[in-house]
């Protein structure tokens, strides 16, 4: 196979949580630990970091991967899910995974991943975790999937496992509280491993404490700590927690052996997307009429998202809007301003809300606007109809970010 025939195959053979939903969730970590035991054990032969939570975990593993290669580190980055092209999710010092490798991997592997029954995302961490065996990587920068506790990822060993915040997100899978939720992500805690939980939340914190000291892992509160008041170069106000998350995490890290100065962290924070290449967080993809995008699709995110967006100066709000279809709308649409107009569509994965079915939903909460038969036929009539002093919004959806990157 080709390389387009082996992503076809990857994509299509394989169940894959971001596409099908439920039927590709597992319930336990034992395909993960028999790929792993097949592979040799590849994430053992690296030290690597954990990072989890409902928000945030996406740029703060690409924070704290450009702050480490600053300090001169040779450093794995795996993420998900990606936005343009399969090989963002596996980087080293900023560079994506080459095909040969992607294709070698499935070439040599396909019986045994075909054999297992394995989801896309167990077959893709083990590729992850070999290609950074192959590549020698001083340290691996690992984000949390789904959850924590049951997460492909989570047999792993780090040396810092980092918990960003908590928000009501997978609720089918992870619980419909908050700390029903917390318990399944503070599954990445680990015996005698120091965890840092990012933002003080009064109704998870205690969750947290409970099981890093029953695991007696050390635990630092980033939100609650005395640090320095740095920048970064990804836009959007609240990638400020996010800073003071990687900040605490490079903190603990000094203190555990590694070496990385002031200036390695004030100029890793500054070159995250050079050095990382991050997509979808507050992109600003044209000006005239400005066009901003952003991959936040939870309450939490969105709200965060949305205030920021009502201090953009602009003569109307166009939203392109769309969603998948296992999103709780009674607490997403609300938060919409009822002032914008809409442009409804379905990202292009079997998960995707029908664009109709957003438009009625959505009108239940004054939102109004028309539909489109793509995101991209969506994402068009907003351009046409935007003046030059308008503002465009892309969001609701990762994928509805992908299709227009």
């Amino acid at each position: 196979m080709n390389y387009t025939e082996t992503l076809d195959w990857m994509f299509s053979k394989l169940p894959m949580y971001q596409r099908q939903g439920a039927s590709a969730y597992k319930t336990d970590l034992s395909n993960s630990l028999a790929l792993s035991d097949y592979l040799e054990r590849p994430e053992t032969s690296y030290q690597t970091l954990h990072v989890g939570g409902t928000n945030g975990k996406g740029s703060t593993s690409h924070m704290l991967a450009a702050v480490l290669q600053e300090a001169g580190y040779k450093v794995g980055l795996y993420t998900s899910p990606h936005l343009k092209d399969f090989r963002e999710r596996i980087r080293v010092n900023g560079q994506p995974i080459d095909r040969e490798s992607v294709l070698r991997f499935i070439d040599d592997h396909r019986r045994f991943l075909e054999d297992k029954q394995l989801s896309f995302f167990e077959m893709t961490v083990g590729l992850a975790f070999d290609h950074f065996k192959k590549a020698s990587v001083d340290i691996a920068i690992i984000e949390v999937g789904l959850g924590g506790r049951l997460d492909a990822t989570n047999i792993i060993h780090p040396v810092l496992s980092v918990i960003t915040n908590i928000g009501l997100d997978h609720t089918r899978f992870l619980g419909t509280t908050l700390p029903e939720i917390a318990l399944e992500k503070a599954g990445i805690i680990k015996t005698r491993v120091p965890v840092v939980i990012g933002e003080y939340q009064e109704t998870v914190q205690p969750i947290f404490e409970q099981v890093a000291q029953a695991r007696n892992a050390p635990l630092y509160l980033a939100s609650k700590s005395n640090l320095p008041v740095l920048t970064t170069d990804l836009q959007g106000a609240y990638q400020s927690k996010n800073v003071l998350t990687a900040i605490q995490a490079v903190q603990v890290l000094n203190g555990l052996g590694f070496s990385i100065t002031d200036q390695s962290l004030a100029a890793g924070l500054q070159q995250v997307v050079s050095h990382t290449g991050l997509l979808g967080r507050w992109q600003v993809l044209q000006q005239a009429p400005k066009v901003i995008c952003d991959t936040a699709h939870n309450r939490e995110g969105l709200s965060q998202v949305l205030a920021q967006l009502q201090e953009v100066p602009a003569t109307q709000v166009h939203m392109v809007l769309g969603m998948v279809n296992d999103k709780d709308l009674e607490t997403l649409l609300p938060l919409f301003p009822v002032s914008a107009r809409y442009y409804f569509c379905k990202p292009d994965i079997p998960r995707g809300l029908d664009a109709a079915v957003l438009q009625a939903r959505a009108k239940e909460y004054q939102l109004s606007g028309e539909t489109y038969t793509s995101v991209s036929a969506a994402y068009h009539s907003a351009l046409e109809k935007a003046d030059k002093e308008a503002l465009v919004f892309v969001g609701g959806s990762t994928f509805v970010v992908a299709e227009v990157l």
